[in-house]
């Protein structure tokens, strides 16, 4: 059987035009987050008793959990770009490697940036309650009857009271209370606060490439939540907080510091 060379020629030009055209997806760029979590600069060692805060308290890490949103990015050249193509919540867990890592947006105007904006925790307008069904986010819940909606943290550990006992903390920032004559007594809410605030990290520039995946290290460093602006101190406020706004004040004040960027 003789071929038929038109049908040849057609399929090599064919051929050609798909191995030169350029796959639209090559063009894409995105910008990838990864946590890091440090105590005085140094990487993070849970379960043990080897940190001591401002207020002179002994205390360990056994868990970091908290959510992050609304992340907006400053262009050197003045404008505001708030990334698509992605989920503009991320949860963080030091339990669960896989959260460590956040894309968090596509398709990113190319150049250098002076600085980055998020909101730690959930707007009030975000905050809403049900929106997680699934674990891990959906453990996060914050209970109804103080707020609802979800933590923005939980930072478990331990602490070393002053007869030396060791004793469980639980520094949880969500929706604080406003009771009638401070009673702390649910019946007696008359208002909520939220807590929520925005962090502008330490650190940068950074620089995003046109094309592929640029890094972003964000780091949070733990022993700010317990020293700037307010010394906080586990012997006053105790080993729970999530009914204790004077406490959770100190710790949404205390966060606006705790994070650095680094490319």
């Amino acid at each position: 059987m003789r071929p038929n060379y038109k049908i040849l020629v057609l399929l090599m030009a064919i051929s050609m035009i798909a191995c030169t055209e350029k796959d639209p997806s090559a063009s894409e760029n995105g910008l990838k987050i990864i946590f890091s979590h440090q105590v005085d600069n140094e990487p993070l060692i849970t379960d043990q008793m080897i940190y001591e805060n401002a207020a002179g308290n002994p205390y360990e890490v056994t868990e970091i959990m908290y959510f992050i949103s609304d992340l907006t990015l400053y262009h050197s050249d003045g404008s505001v770009i708030r990334p698509s193509d992605w989920e503009d919540i991320h949860y963080t867990d030091t339990n669960i490697p896989e959260t460590l890592e956040w894309l968090a947006g596509k398709n990113i105007p190319a150049g250098h940036y002076d600085s980055l904006t998020f909101t730690f925790g959930l707007s009030e307008e975000r905050n809403e309650s049900f929106m997680f069904v699934n674990p891990p986010e959906v453990n996060m819940v914050w209970p109804e009857v103080l707020g609802g909606g979800y933590h923005y943290l939980m930072l478990n550990g331990w602490w070393e009271d002053l007869q030396g006992v060791r004793q469980p903390y639980n520094f949880h920032l969500g929706i604080g209370q406003i009771y009638e004559n401070n009673s702390g007594l649910v019946p007696d809410i008359t208002g909520f606060v939220h807590n929520y605030f925005t962090v502008n990290p330490n650190g940068g520039p950074f620089y995003i490439a046109a094309e592929g995946i640029s890094e972003l290290t964000l780091t949070m460093h733990i022993e700010s939540w317990f020293e700037t602006p307010f010394i906080y101190d586990h012997n006053q406020w105790g080993g729970a907080i999530m009914q204790i706004q004077d406490a959770m004040y100190i710790g949404s004040m205390n966060g606006r510091d705790a994070f650095s960027i680094k490319q």
